[in-house]
């Protein structure tokens, strides 16, 4: 077997401003390859990231070199395996059910979209980035953790942060320093909130942890909380971002998606053109062999989703955002026992509720300048920006 061969040239901010050009050069010379900057051994083919997904026995979640623990202060259920993974998943589980979403919380997502395309102007140019893709975002997943009492602000904020933090792979001091004030002011919150849940039970994940008959630790109730902040506003946040700038730079996709009412086929190629979750970590328990390449044992190796959901082996002109293309299974929810937890919310959410009442008030929105849409992230992916003309 051969040593992995070492990228010493890729930065953290290349990859951060502009990752796709990265991963198709990776893909086609170097697809299983050591990025020095990140310390992660990078897998870019789409079978071997789900190869490595899909076996938590070989490659664990339990990653020690993660900037995941000092970002959320806790040993969440995202760097867990096994049954200790399964007890954390299914303590809130319950909330996130399908038939909980349709028939308790789809109705009051309606009413919260309804409220806040009801704010914005009729003509004019808004960011519907700042004005309806993180506060919806952030109102809806207040509603199913349990914490309305946080402001959109406050959710926003608290959601960068972790997500700063735990894509923190510099070691930077500043990132984790700005986690820690907000798990600070979240455990203030949540305090407050124990007994108001024990009185009231409810659907919401929190009341449904506190209530259990066999509860999990508190503290690992708060983590479970805070891992649903980190990636429950960012991932329907920047989907919906990023399927509104791909319709909208795609017309007669745009057009032909409004005559067959296919939000939810737009979704998935949304999700699979920009994966909100772009890579994920995983610890090598044994001497491993991917593509004639020795992956020894303690090696931490990267699966890019981003990369995999643009594989030329599975996707034709996978760079393209194509609603219509030929329907291919993703990897953006992941696989195995760590597929996204909130992946139906944000199909339900985004798919069946956002997309299709935004462009039913606003069916002629225009981009006027697709170029000032302004692309970030490494771990995570969306626009940071979208300044759309409404009519």
């Amino acid at each position: 077997m051969r040593l992995v061969p070492v990228d010493r040239v890729s930065t953290i901010d290349e990859l951060t401003f502009d990752p796709y050009p990265i991963y198709r050069r990776m893909r086609a010379q170097t697809p299983v390859v050591h990025v020095a900057s990140v310390q992660r051994t990078f897998l870019t083919k789409a079978s071997d990231t789900k190869m490595v997904k899909d076996q938590p026995e070989r490659f664990s979640s339990d990653d020690p070199n993660t900037p995941m623990k000092p970002a959320f202060q806790a040993h969440t259920l995202m760097r867990k395996d096994g049954a200790e993974h399964a007890r954390e998943r299914m303590a809130m589980a319950k909330a996130f059910a399908p038939k909980t979403i349709a028939e308790h919380w789809a109705p009051i997502y309606r009413d919260i979209v309804n409220e806040y395309l009801d704010r914005l102007p009729r003509g004019g140019t808004v960011d519907l980035f700042a004005e309806i893709c993180g506060p919806v975002a952030a109102r809806i997943l207040a509603h199913i953790l349990g914490i309305c009492g946080a402001s959109d602000a406050e959710m926003i904020r608290w959601s960068q942060r972790l997500i700063d933090g735990a894509g923190n792979f510099g070691w930077q001091p500043e990132p984790f320093e700005r986690s820690d004030e907000a798990n600070a002011e979240m455990n203030r919150l949540f305090d407050n909130l124990i007994e108001k849940h024990r009185a009231e039970p409810n659907p919401s994940a929190f009341a449904i942890m506190v209530n259990a008959p066999d509860p999990i630790p508190m503290s690992q109730m708060y983590a479970n909380i805070k891992i649903a902040i980190g990636g429950g506003i960012n991932e329907p946040r920047d989907a919906l971002g990023t399927i509104v700038y791909g319709l909208l730079t795609n017309p007669e996709q745009f057009e032909e998606v409004q005559r067959q009412q296919c939000w939810g086929q737009a979704f998935e190629e949304g999700v699979r053109w920009i994966a909100p979750i772009q890579a994920s970590s995983r610890l090598v328990r044994e001497d491993t062999e991917i593509r004639g390449f020795l992956i020894p044992k303690g090696d931490t190796v990267m699966t890019i989703q981003a990369s995999a959901n643009r594989d030329e082996e599975v996707f034709e002109d996978g760079e393209r955002f194509n609603v219509f293309r030929q329907k291919i299974p993703h990897q953006s929810f992941g696989s195995g026992p760590h597929h996204c937890a909130g992946a139906q919310i944000s199909r339900q959410t985004v798919g069946a509720i956002m997309l299709p009442m935004l462009f039913e008030r606003f069916p002629n929105m225009t981009l006027p300048d697709p170029q000032v849409v302004q692309w970030r992230g490494f771990g995570f992916r969306g626009p940071i920006n979208l300044p759309v003309k409404l009519s």
